[in-house]
């Protein structure tokens, strides 16, 4: 269990080291939320809380889109010009952590925003956030990049969030001299590509700064953004230090300043933050819900719309052994059918599926070979991937990805096939 951020006495292991870019779980829990049933377009659009997403559970929101994750996201940033906190790792793994200590101090739990599409259910992506009590009973959001998205989705994602923070944190991990300037370049494209309407960006490193003071001079040109490097933090408690102390400043600027001024005693006990101090949960009333959904505990017990036949049948693949995650999804599009299993998600599977087909019939071509539906199989150090056709249906695929340490790939091929002839033989 997390610890509160001040008890932090360090950082894990791994947090100077990098992070592969989607972490695959090598389990079957299923980490996808029910959504839940509202009585009527109106109660679910209430406007009574000016909240990005729909709070949907003790610690979980939804927003249904109709465009790209990363987007949507910023047409409500735009629209209701919220205050939070964004941090964001480069080279590192620190914001989970920081985020899990903001929790505990609070005796909350991190919350996280599921980015669904319109019509379809199926999530895009995740964004996870802490909840810290601020002024009025507002709640100041303080978000992590960490973003469960493809891989596309998730560096926008992470670029809007920066963009349109009232505060930006950059927790930079140990990175030789010749490579920072690399691994800060898509913020200095972000910057000046715009709109970036975020005027404070800080700066955290994890180890001595070395080179990253003359990359910082440079990062921000003539955008107007105040950019700033705090002391290296040691432990998590240093980091959540810089980190407050940079806020109750930014709280002390008008918003049309142009630089950093001293914070008046005014500003900071009009919203100042610092360690929060944990508090004990006050039980709220219940309010009356048309319906409060039951969180399925198996797969088997989830939904199946009537008119997508596909739940069922990656449900059915998910139950072989050693599969972890699948999706059915179409190959022109990439847009998913179904998905059943934990992670990758189903945007994932579908956008690298597709590309994966692709890189097979881009080599066909090349070699003069006959050009066919797909069935591929890829053997990685940890999991196997299978992109196949699904006889019967054109233009179908199935991406599906076994724990190689569970799993016999040849044996998971034929009861694949076998599943199609029984979906043949029974349409």
């Amino acid at each position: 269990m997390a610890k509160p951020i001040h008890e932090m006495s360090q950082w894990d292991a791994s947090t100077h080291s990098r992070v592969p870019e989607e972490e695959w779980q090598a389990t079957r829990e299923l980490t996808h939320v029910a959504t839940q049933i509202l009585g009527t377009r109106e109660e679910y659009l209430a406007p009574e809380r000016r909240e990005i997403g729909r709070r949907i559970g003790d610690q979980h929101h939804e927003m249904f889109v109709v465009c790209d994750p990363a987007e949507a996201l910023q047409q409500q940033f735009q629209q209701w010009a919220s205050d939070f906190i964004v941090i964001h790792d480069v080279a590192a793994d620190s914001s989970p952590r920081i985020l899990a200590g903001l929790a505990a101090a609070t005796q909350r739990k991190v919350q996280k925003l599921v980015i669904r599409r319109q019509g379809h259910g199926m999530a895009l992506a995740a964004l996870e956030f802490a909840e810290l009590p601020g002024a009025n009973g507002q709640m100041l959001r303080v978000y992590s990049t960490r973003v469960d998205a493809d891989t596309q989705q998730r560096a926008e994602l992470a670029r809007v969030l920066l963009a349109y923070s009232r505060l930006g944190v950059v927790m930079v991990g140990d990175l030789p001299s010749h490579a920072l300037g690399s691994a800060l370049q898509p913020l200095r494209e972000g910057i000046a590509r715009g709109p970036w309407p975020s005027r404070n960006l800080l700066f955290v490193p994890l180890s001595p700064p070395g080179a990253l003071h003359h990359q910082v001079s440079m990062l921000a040109g003539r955008s107007g953004v105040q950019v700033s490097i705090a002391p290296q933090a040691v432990k998590p408690s240093d980091a959540w230090t810089a980190i407050s102390n940079a806020w109750n400043r930014v709280r002390g600027e008008s918003p049309g300043s142009a630089s950093a001024q001293p914070v008046s005693q005014a500003a900071q006990q009009r919203d100042p933050i610092a360690f929060p101090a944990p508090v004990r949960p006050v039980p709220a009333v219940p309010k009356p819900l048309p319906m409060q959904p039951m969180p399925p505990t198996r797969p088997s017990a989830a939904p199946v719309e009537p008119d997508n036949p596909w739940h069922a049948y990656v449900r059915q693949c998910v139950d072989i052994p050693g599969v972890i995650s699948c999706c059915v999804f179409e190959l022109a599009t990439q847009r998913t059918l179904a998905h059943a299993g934990s992670r990758p998600g189903p945007a994932s599977l579908a956008t690298q599926g597709a590309a994966l087909h692709e890189a097979a019939n881009t080599a066909a071509k090349a070699m003069g070979l006959t050009i066919a539906a797909p069935d591929i199989s890829v053997t990685l150090n940890d999991h196997h991937l299978i992109v196949r056709a699904i006889a019967g249906h054109a233009g179908l695929a199935l991406h599906a990805v076994l724990d190689s340490h569970a799993a016999n790939l040849m044996l998971v091929k034929m009861k694949l096939q076998r599943l199609d002839q029984d979906s043949a033989s029974a349409a």
